[in-house]
């Protein structure tokens, strides 16, 4: 039998000893990524996305070998384990495979197959299915077993008795469920019809057919929501005629005995009722599970975008929360992201409101010398934008002054929160939007981890998947987004502390509390202070951590402290006095090192591996730096403002807000986000929306389609209508 590491080897395309590797670091204790940054070595620099998928075809071996093994005992436990199932069990690959071979030995609820044979049915049932040729009709041979005592009252409740115990044992048959599941799986079409003459959402599944071996997951998902909310009846046909063969071919022999038709009406009641009906909840099962996996992998995807999009830093930013009726929250944020000022403005109750709501928004901007404008893409979005560009444009501060409109999903959610009382507790929660807002666009990442990433809007049926697996999927990308990038150890939230590696929820509120008590930190060092963070933590943490005040560069890069002596040594390798460090880094540094016999031979002489060397040159170059790249420029079109605006041919920019397996949804300022297909994304064929889109990204769409009955907008990105 393969290995674990041979087993995720075979199904990832890596080799095997790489996989060994990460399983061992793992097992040790180690963070995913602290060893996809820090023991490139060891495993072949494996991204930790890879690491990740490593980790969860591992949980699932061991979960399935944890069955198994539960399995083997329970059997061994009845006393009727043998050979035979013993090399079953050890054989197989799947859990449904496994669950098969145990069905017969499974604790069963009362069935008739059960009640048959506690009325002594079961050895008439075994002469019956035997089928000898010269055996009696099965009538005859039930006279023996009639007795009102047990409660057969006649040869018809014998024989029907024996039959239901023949069906419930060619039910249990593991090779048959799996014969016929195969046969399900590769020709089984799946229906669905409407419950209601009713138009709704789900209507285009009113009359729906598709094969299970090639329907999309989205549709699975939206059939499966529809039936859940009594719209649709759901079903998996299949061809009755095959499954018959099938079951005809192992149990109904071709002797002429006269039991054989008792044989093959047992045989199809075990199909119509007992395996049939099992093997569509397994198959709906299936393709559900399936669906699930790529929408979480899509959802995880859009969340790693979303988290990775570039910050604005140090600029002073107003951002804006737009409202008809109770107006447009408005709150000043400085270049560190402290609340300098908040209020609310009225751009849409008449010329005078608008006007004085114009002089406060400029004065704001006077006042606190404001760079950046943050507006939210909810109700009056659109309104809020022309007003902004037009004020803008008036007071001839379109080259000074910017703004950009942000996706506000998930504001309301995190300005009602605990986290966010506890952060403003002297603001309305309707002011505590606008700062997120704000915030959303200094430093993504920061602001957006303290909300709960279902609540985000970039998902896909994100509330109807399994709450663990969607969590442990998202926790993971935060995770991973959040190291990639850095944290500033003296201003990040506990939020954002909490995501780092090595760093529990209790110990990010640790360092809070002690850098409260003693001030901003002025080295990795001082983290060996914290209360409740170890050694181990330490090792796993303080590489993701920055601390920009520190006397030490390297406290300011991805540089782990255990690499401080071979930073050192490159330095002076290459030429340099390494107890000077350079704050603005070594821009000749490459020429250096190639001179001085390149990475390889570096490597040799610091004692540490290629990649490992290669990193520490990396942050030598540009100390401090962020890995996201500078944010574009949000184009407008002020004479749009309602999905009734709208004409097929218009032509817009607009920002990708959510990408699914259909296409992709883009903000073009209507309020309503409008679906590009995947058929409409490009001229050349398109897998998957993702291998061309992001969210985030800014692109060129024109009009397609215009419902408004149903508020749907069609966009192709292919050019202009003809």
């Amino acid at each position: 039998m393969l290995s674990f590491a041979e087993q995720i080897a075979s199904a990832l395309s890596l080799k095997a000893e790489q996989v060994q590797a990460v399983i061992d670091l793992l097992n040790e204790g180690n963070t995913i990524p602290f060893i996809a940054r820090y023991r490139k070595e060891a495993h072949g620099s494996l991204d930790d996305q890879t690491i990740r998928q490593i980790a969860d075809k591992l949980e699932s071996i061991r979960n399935l070998e944890a069955r198994r093994e539960e399995i083997r005992n329970l059997i061994e436990k009845a006393g009727v384990m043998n050979d035979e199932i013993k090399a079953a069990i050890d054989a197989a690959a799947t859990l449904s495979s496994l669950e098969d071979i145990y069905r017969p030995y499974r604790p069963k609820r009362r069935t008739r197959a059960s009640a048959a044979k506690e009325k002594g049915l079961e050895p008439l049932a075994d002469e019956i299915l035997a089928q000898h040729r010269k055996s009696p009709e099965p009538a005859v041979l039930a006279e023996a077993y009639v007795d009102a005592e047990k409660g057969v009252n006649n040869v018809e409740e014998a024989v029907a008795g024996a039959m239901d115990i023949i069906a419930e044992k060619i039910s249990d048959d593991a090779d048959m469920r799996k014969e016929l599941r195969d046969e399900m799986t590769e020709n089984g079409i799946l229906t669905s019809e409407g419950t209601t003459e009713e138009t709704s959402v789900y209507s285009q599944y009113y009359d729906f057919r598709q094969s299970v071996k090639t329907i999309s997951g989205y549709r699975v998902l939206a059939i499966n929501r529809g039936e859940k909310e009594k719209f649709l009846k759901v079903a998996i046909t299949s061809d009755p005629v095959r499954a018959q063969r099938i079951l005809y071919k192992k149990y109904v022999r071709k002797n002429n005995s006269l039991c054989c038709g008792t044989v093959s009406a047992a045989a199809d009641d075990a199909y119509t009722r007992l395996i049939q009906p099992a093997l569509e909840r397994e198959i709906r099962s299936d393709l559900t599970d399936k669906a699930s996996e790529a929408a979480i992998k899509v959802f995880g995807m859009n969340l790693r975008e979303l988290l990775l999009a570039p910050p604005v830093k140090g600029k002073v930013t107003v951002g804006l929360d737009p409202g008809y009726r109770t107006g447009c929250k408005t709150a000043v944020v400085s270049a560190t992201g402290q609340v300098l000022a908040t209020t609310v403005l009225y751009l849409t109750h008449g010329e005078a409101r608008a006007e004085q709501s114009a002089a406060e928004l400029m004065r704001l901007i006077r006042k606190y010398h404001v760079e950046l404008i943050a507006i939210g893409n909810g109700t009056a979005s659109k309104e809020t934008e022309i007003f902004t560009s037009n004020l803008l444009k008036r007071e001839k501060l379109t080259g000074t002054v910017h703004y950009m409109v942000v996706s506000e999903a998930g504001a309301s959610v995190y300005s009602a929160s605990e986290l966010a009382a506890s952060e403003y507790p002297e603001l309305d929660l309707t002011l505590r939007s606008a700062v997120s807002i704000a915030h959303r666009l200094q430093d993504p990442l920061a602001e957006l981890v303290k909300i709960d990433p279902k609540a985000i809007g970039i998902g896909q049926y994100q509330h109807d998947m399994p709450p663990k697996r969607l969590s442990d999927t998202l926790d993971g990308v935060v995770e991973d987004c959040v190291n990639s990038v850095g944290v500033d150890l003296n201003t990040a939230s506990p939020s954002l502390l909490k995501n780092v590696a090595g760093i529990t929820p209790a110990i990010a509120k640790n360092i809070v509390a002690y850098r409260e008590e003693n001030g901003a930190f002025t080295s990795r060092a001082e983290l060996k202070k914290v209360p409740k963070l170890g050694p181990k933590a330490y090792e796993q943490c303080a590489g993701f951590l920055r601390v920009p005040e520190s006397s030490n560069v390297l406290d300011n890069t991805a540089v782990h402290p255990e690499s401080y002596p071979a930073a050192a040594g490159l330095l002076e390798f290459c030429g340099y006095d390494p107890k000077h460090l350079q704050a603005k880094g070594y821009s000749d540094l490459r020429e250096r090192l190639a001179s001085a016999g390149g990475e390889k031979k570096a490597a040799e002489s610091m004692g540490i591996g290629v990649p490992t060397l290669h990193d520490i040159v990396e942050e030598l170059l540009k100390p401090g730096r962020d890995p996201r790249d500078e944010i574009p420029v949000h184009e407008i079109h002020s004479d749009i403002l309602d999905i009734k605006d709208l004409k097929p041919g218009m032509e817009f920019t607009g920002t990708v807000r959510n990408i699914v397996d259909f296409g992709a949804f883009v903000d073009i300022g209507v309020h309503q986000d409008g679906l590009v297909h995947i058929t409409q994304i490009s001229r050349q064929f398109v897998r998957h929306p993702s291998d061309v889109l992001h969210v985030g990204q800014i692109v060129k769409v024109w009009v397609l389609t215009v419902d408004v009955d149903r508020g749907r907008i069609g966009l192709t990105m292919k050019g202009p209508l003809q």
